[in-house]
């Protein structure tokens, strides 16, 4: 009889990336599929015809050093709970089989690789070999990472651009990011992270074991994300000085870092903060099949101590005090995944926090999560993982204490601002969504003295009034503020009483870093007030472009006001921190509405300088599926009020919404201008 052999294995990759959702990943080495799901392989037979009744294929997949052997059935399998291989009756063709591989729905991510063997009936045995990549499978609903809304496993699976939302809960800005999750060499990245983690290096087996489990995928990753206590990508830095890195608001995209750390040999990449973390842990995530967004939480407590209490201390004059370890960060900014949590009780599936900034500790290493949402919300903080840490960051305290002389001069709870909005990317929109009432009941505004957040955007204002005995005062900004106009702002101050006051009115403004206290004052105000009995009256004032434009770049502003009552030693506080929203990059595509793949089109963009002296820099253009790596142009000095219209060429390379992103690093003023467009690439 004849020699029957396998001539070679046909991975049917454009077929199978269709059926598996990975079609991004077209360029990669390895066949990427899903688990849950069963791929498809042709076998070219030489010699004879494969013969059932005498001969036999097998298949052995590989993990490591785990395996599992597998005949080749001929009747369909609708098994999701074990790997198994089956020949659909309908496409038998003896020559050349196709052969469907179908891993669990619960089988470990990895690179895989697999044997097939044809086995004659006189022991004649002939094998061939081939790879690929398994991911987790949110299409699934055996797969514990099933999400079953298709636009919601568009925006946290595939899209590959998104929004981090930073600034101030009153004048929010919107900074674009590209995921690049399948740009060249991400995906082995992301499968190289759990190589290197010190799980994997510790016990080989039992990490490629657990693999299965987006619960233990993500608490590898989320220690993984920074450097502290292993080969982790991100080296974090809130110094100022990154001299030896690169500054953490000059990168656009993930890519670039998580290349650079690959290539260096598994080198921490310098440097990140909370959102260079946790944008980096959005495209680990995706990459791994598993939902995730990254969420901001807008004034977020880092309680050193535990206590639900952060203390913030002011000087008699309204100048922010840096006494103690206890801090409110502006913004901080973490991921959320979606998972079932069958290590826990009902009712806890669903988004989980993941924080891969290194804070604090979680069973021994640098870590957070995965916290259901659910649970921060009900305040179950027995449950693990980090409940209590995130619920601290949502629900705190504040104790605002003026200082004087070593007395305590005034003093003020706020139970609101902390957390007071928490937000993620619209599903399918580039804006915002608010989460908060995911995370914490939401109270009812009772009175119009309400010290609550009230919106985020357009000309609303936060409002957080200042009250004792005699005096009631509000600080309200008038609008959002824009770099190169003043920064316009009222003071409401209302005497209680029925006796006339005499008081002293002091304001204070410093420049801050959103996760530090306050730097030296840059500018005051001080002056005296006459008010009658209950008369109510509004100081306007305004801080000049020429006070705050050397000292703002990407800092925030802390304004403050103290009132005292120069006849009862009273004194009342009203603070407010924000930022000054930059100018933005314009960016316009001609004929957008017929952006085809593989055909050039232009882009313009435009730069009107609105500071009151001349500026130069760099402007930096990318665009995952748009552009092959960036572009760069260098801008000459342009006076104030001058115009600059940049053209770029690109070519979409892949179909789907794509983000073009720009940004203008300003070189004389170290600040950074951004823009960005969402465009629609059809396909030829």
């Amino acid at each position: 009889m004849e020699d029957l052999r396998i001539k070679y294995v046909d991975l049917e990759q454009s077929e199978n990336l269709e059926s598996h959702r990975t079609n991004g990943f077209r360029n990669t080495k390895s066949l990427v599929v899903r688990r849950g799901a069963p791929f498809k392989v042709s076998v070219q037979l030489e010699g004879r015809p494969f013969s059932p009744k005498i001969d036999t294929l097998r298949v052995k997949v590989m993990l490591g050093n785990l395996y599992a052997v597998m005949p080749v059935t001929f009747s369909k399998s609708s098994s999701k709970s074990s790997w198994n291989a089956y020949i659909d009756p309908e496409e038998w063709n003896p020559l050349k089989p196709s052969i469907y591989i179908c891993s669990p729905a619960s089988a470990s991510v990895g690179s895989y690789r697999f044997q097939l063997c044809v086995l004659t009936q006189d022991g004649q045995k002939s094998s061939a070999y081939g790879n690929f990549i398994l991911l987790c499978n949110p299409w699934c609903s055996e797969d514990t990472v099933y999400i079953p809304f298709e636009d919601q496993r568009e925006e946290y699976i595939q899209s590959d651009s998104g929004l981090l939302f930073m600034g101030s809960g009153t004048n929010i800005v919107a900074r674009p990011w590209s995921f690049d999750q399948y740009e060249p060499g991400v995906l082995e990245a992301c499968l190289n992270l759990l190589q290197v983690s010190p799980q994997q290096k510790k016990n080989r087996k039992m990490d490629y074991l657990n693999r299965n489990n987006p619960v233990y995928l993500s608490r590898v990753v989320s220690a993984m994300i920074n450097s502290e206590d292993d080969r982790g990508v991100l080296k974090g830095n809130w110094t100022g000085d990154f001299k030896q890195g690169v500054s953490p608001s000059m990168w656009t995209g993930s890519g670039d870092i998580l290349r650079k750390w690959n290539q260096s040999g598994n080198s921490p990449v310098k440097y990140g903060q909370c959102w260079v973390f946790a944008a980096v842990m959005c495209t680990v995530m995706r990459v791994l099949g598993i939902p995730c967004r990254v969420i901001t939480n807008f004034n977020s407590a880092h309680d050193t101590n535990g206590n639900l209490v952060i203390e913030e201390y002011y000087s008699a004059t309204g100048q922010k005090l840096n006494r103690t370890k206890d801090s409110i960060w502006n913004f901080h900014v973490w991921v959320e995944c979606w998972m079932t949590r069958r290590d826990l009780e009902s009712g806890m599936d669903g988004w989980q926090v993941l924080d891969p900034t290194p804070q604090q500790r979680s069973g021994g290493v640098y870590c957070c999560g995965p916290a259901p949402v659910k649970a921060i919300k009900n305040k179950r903080v027995d449950l693990f993982y980090d409940v209590p840490f995130v619920y601290a960051s949502v629900n705190a305290d504040i104790h605002t204490i003026i200082l004087g002389q070593g007395q305590v001069l005034g003093f003020s709870k706020d139970t609101e601002r902390v957390g007071s909005l928490i937000c993620t990317k619209a599903v399918g929109f580039p804006r915002l969504q608010k989460i908060t009432g995911d995370y914490k009941y939401i109270k009812s505004p009772t009175s119009t003295l309400s010290s609550r957040s009230s919106s985020s955007s357009g000309d609303s204002t936060l409002r957080r009034a200042g009250s004792s005995q005699g005096v009631l005062v509000f600080l309200t900004l008038d609008k959002s503020p824009i770099v190169g106009e003043p920064v316009s702002f009222s003071v409401k101050i209302m005497n209680k009483q029925n006796v006339a006051k005499m008081l002293k009115v002091h304001l204070n403004a410093q420049a801050k870093e959103y996760n530090h206290s306050p730097s030296d004052t840059f500018w005051e105000n001080h002056g005296v007030l006459q008010l009658a009995p209950m008369e109510v009256k509004v100081v306007r004032q305004k801080i000049p472009l020429a006070q705050y434009e050397d000292v703002v770049g990407d800092n925030l502003i802390n304004l403050a006001v103290v009132v005292e009552d120069m006849a009862s030693q009273e004194r009342v506080l009203s603070s407010e921190e924000f930022n000054i929203a930059s100018p933005q990059l314009i960016i316009q595509v001609a004929d957008e509405k017929s952006i085809m793949q593989h055909s050039e089109q232009t882009a313009l963009v435009t730069f009107i300088n609105p500071y009151s002296y001349p500026v130069s820099g760099v402007l930096t253009v990318a665009g995952a599926g748009l552009l092959q790596g960036k572009v760069q142009f260098r801008m000459p000095p342009l006076p104030p009020g001058g115009r600059v219209d940049q053209p770029i060429a690109f070519m979409p390379n892949m179909v789907g919404k794509k983000m073009l992103q720009a940004s203008l690093w300003l070189t004389n003023m170290n600040a950074t201008i951004r823009g960005f467009k969402m465009v629609s690439v059809n396909s030829v």
